[in-house]
């Protein structure tokens, strides 16, 4: 057992099949990004504690104990934090912390000290935070134990983690920072998920087949580069998501349009980006930009801001093709850029709408190697599982 480690998880980008990937088998692609979540475990014997966490956001150390109920907040501390501000990384230790109790394997008092680069002065810009903290979390807590835990299976754990907090998000953002680069996903059932963990517990879930699933690294693009701007407010995808259930545009056939048209969609970038063609892949963006503008109108969820829209037009302008990523209402938009364009061109007519360039780039692939990380092989065969590759 390694006395310190740390560990790191990017943030993400949606590029494609927003709210359509929230369906069980339905596509996305999405991005790592060069923002990290850093967690460092450390052995620690903690006073009445088994498990201390630091954040940086938070003012103060958090304590907690371990019980048949999970992890509890010592007397005197904020319970609330375990489910509100701390609740994927309590999800992930417990997820952690279930799977070796599973096995009849030990554990011992540690301290999490998590730090963010995915926020701005402390307000989220909807790069992923809560994937990153899980993903990170989860490695770094399975790599101090000494646990040599396949790629598929630290997301799996991730997306256990996840679905114990909130079983709606589709997990595209874990599959970023756990393969990073650019990635197709296809989400499984997580409703079942849960059900499952409930019923059999982390191990028996770990290891059976995830109807749906599938996860494929795609190659970047090589003429053209993605830009980034943030809208200057935040967005919440959950409530926003939640809200989508209640709206009559969103039943029957108008449903069923936008599912198969984003899946169409997705396809056309997905086979752009395999074959490197930059028309195509920025016609395919375009495509994604008219589809949440649709379900917008036709839901009047408010995907599509004010912010947004300038972001996408100005954009739009300077050669590049723009869409919000992500659920919308607010956080960030992109835009891909022909190489031959000016991206300063770009950033300052951002800055002039009021759009602020956020300075990213989409992170290298990793591979498969329960170690140090390397560049994924896009030709490699499937996992024995069948789901991922």
């Amino acid at each position: 057992m390694a006395a310190r480690t740390t560990r790191h998880a990017p943030g993400k980008l949606m590029v494609a099949g927003e709210y359509a990937v929230l369906e069980p088998g339905r596509p996305a692609i999405v991005a790592a990004v060069d923002r990290y979540v850093t967690v460092t475990v450390t052995a620690a014997a903690v006073e009445d504690a088994d498990i201390a966490i630091v954040s940086d956001l938070l003012d103060h150390e958090v304590r907690l104990r371990r019980s048949r109920q999970g992890l509890e907040a010592l007397p005197g501390q904020d319970p609330a934090l375990v489910r509100g501000v701390l609740a994927y990384v309590v999800s992930a230790v417990e997820t952690i912390e279930q799977l070796r109790t599973e096995r009849r394997l030990g554990l011992v008092p540690v301290r999490l000290s998590v730090r963010s680069d995915l926020h701005r002065a402390g307000v989220k810009t909807g790069l992923g935070s809560s994937a990153a903290v899980t993903v990170a979390c989860t490695r770094a807590l399975a790599d101090h134990y000494g646990m040599r835990l396949s790629i598929e299976d630290r997301f799996r754990l991730a997306l256990l983690a996840g679905v114990q907090v909130d079983a709606g998000p589709s997990g595209a953002d874990l599959a970023a920072a756990t393969w990073q680069g650019w990635v197709s996903y296809r989400a499984p059932d997580r409703q079942a998920l849960l059900n499952g963990l409930h019923r059999h517990g982390v191990a028996h879930s770990l290891e059976r087949p995830w109807a749906d699933l599938a996860v494929l690294p795609l190659p970047p693009p090589t003429e053209l580069a993605l830009h980034v701007g943030w809208s200057g407010s935040p967005a919440s995808t959950t409530a926003l998501v939640a809200d989508l259930a209640t709206r009559p545009g969103w039943h029957g056939a108008p449903r069923t349009r936008f599912l198969d048209d984003s899946e169409q969609c997705v396809s056309a970038a997905e086979r752009a980006l395999r074959r490197d063609e930059a028309e195509a892949l920025l016609d395919a963006v375009r495509t994604a930009r008219c589809l949440l503008t649709r379900l917008d109108a036709e839901t009047s969820l408010g995907i599509v801001t004010a912010p947004l829209h300038r972001l996408c037009e100005v954009a739009e302008s300077c050669g590049a093709a723009a869409k919000p990523s992500g659920a919308g209402g607010g956080d960030c938009g992109i835009a891909l850029l022909p190489a031959h364009h000016s991206a300063e061109l770009l950033r300052r007519r951002w800055t002039a709408a009021g759009i602020t360039p956020v300075p990213l780039r989409v992170t290298a692939g990793v591979a498969d190697d329960t170690g140090p990380e390397a560049r994924i092989d896009p030709d490699a065969s499937p996992s024995p599982r069948g789901h991922t590759r």
